[in-house]
Order: structure tokens, then sequence, then C-alpha cells
């Protein structure tokens, strides 16, 4: 019996991710064309092709449907960062493979990398949590990676939460007033590398 309901639970559960799945390329693809603060739930269910009610059977409103979209975002950056880093490289090499990784990633989708620095600082209490999880992650991304033996001969103590952030936030900023300036964030590949490599460099120099 409770092998049959798990098989029958299977489909469901795939067609809930599927439909998902289109509502939040809907809301992308609006927010590429008009921005997040022109869309509205009509849009991203005419692009997801698709029916208010199941947008609502999903999200309660376009917030945690925005708020679902760049979580996503920020997971699949992370895991593509993390995933260019060669940890036998030399630390300078492996600085070079990150920033590049999340320039990359960030370029590939400039308009909801925009949104996300711009818009989430002025949702509610939901993108706040969205924030620090994004900083937490990102945080710890971070840390792992530079507590590798390549990094031992580095630094003599682990990256700071402080110095995370810092790294994190010129990266975002940087990223941001390019891409507003209708530049592309490759732009400043090579001076957000030596800016990453002097920050997270030997602390005395």
């Amino acid at each position: 019996m409770t092998t049959v309901r798990h098989e029958a639970a299977a489909p469901v559960q795939e067609e809930a991710g599927h439909f998902r799945g289109r509502l939040l390329d809907g809301l992308a693809a609006s927010i590429v064309d008009v921005g997040y603060r022109n869309t509205t739930v009509a849009d991203i269910v005419r692009r997801a092709r698709t029916s208010r009610r199941t947008f609502y059977a999903h999200f309660p409103d376009r917030e945690a449907c925005f708020v679902a979209l760049l979580s996503d975002a920020n997971a699949e950056m992370i895991d593509q960062v993390s995933a260019a880093v060669d940890q036998a490289a030399p630390w300078t090499t492996q600085v070079r493979q990150a920033v590049e990784a999340w320039i990359g990633c960030a370029e590939s989708r400039p308009a909801i990398t925009l949104s996300w620095i711009r818009e989430v600082p002025s949702l509610g209490a939901a993108a706040r949590g969205l924030q620090r999880d994004h900083l937490e992650g990102f945080i710890t991304m971070i840390q792992t990676l530079c507590s590798t033996p390549a990094w031992s001969a580095v630094r003599t103590s682990p990256v700071s939460r402080q110095l995370a952030i810092m790294v994190l936030g010129g990266l975002r900023e940087l990223t941001a007033t390019t891409v507003e300036d209708g530049g592309r964030p490759s732009d400043n590949t090579e001076f957000a590398i030596q800016a990453c490599i002097a920050l997270l460099g030997p602390p005395n120099g």
C-alpha cells in the first residue's frame, strides 16, 4: 500500500516542479523585458502559459515567486563557482577561477543580477531572510575554498566573516554599477581578480 502511494505521488511532484519552473522562467523573462517593479502576476502567468490558479497554487504572491527565483539563482551560482575552482592550483589561480565563474554567472543573466542587488533591499521580511541566506551561503563558500592546503602557506588565519562580506559586497556593487551604466560585468574581470587577490592574500601584504 505504501509503495503504491509513493508511486502515485511521484508524478504529482514532478508536475508541480514543472509548473513551478515555468512560473519562475516567466518571472525571469518579464524582469528582463520590463523589470521586477513593472511585472505583475498576469505577466508571469502569460509568459509561463499557465493560469493564475496555478500561480497561486505555488506562490502566495509575486514577492514569494521573486524570492524563489533568486534563491534558485543564488544556489546555482554557489554551485558553479565552487565547481570552477581547482583546489590543487596555486591560490592566485583559484581566485581567478572563482571570480571568473562569479562574473560569468552574473553576465549570463544581467537583468536578474541587477534586480537581485537593487530590488531585494526594498522588499519585506521574506526578502531580508533571502539576503541573509545569500550572504551566509557565500561566506561559507569563500571560507571553505580558502581553507585548503594550497591556502595554508598564504594565510595564517582563516578568512573572517568580515573579509568574506567585503569580497562579496565589492563584487556585487561593481557589477551593479557596471550594468546600470550599460557595461558588461566582464568589463571589470581583471580589476575584480586583482582586488580579490589583494583582499584574500597574505594579511600583511
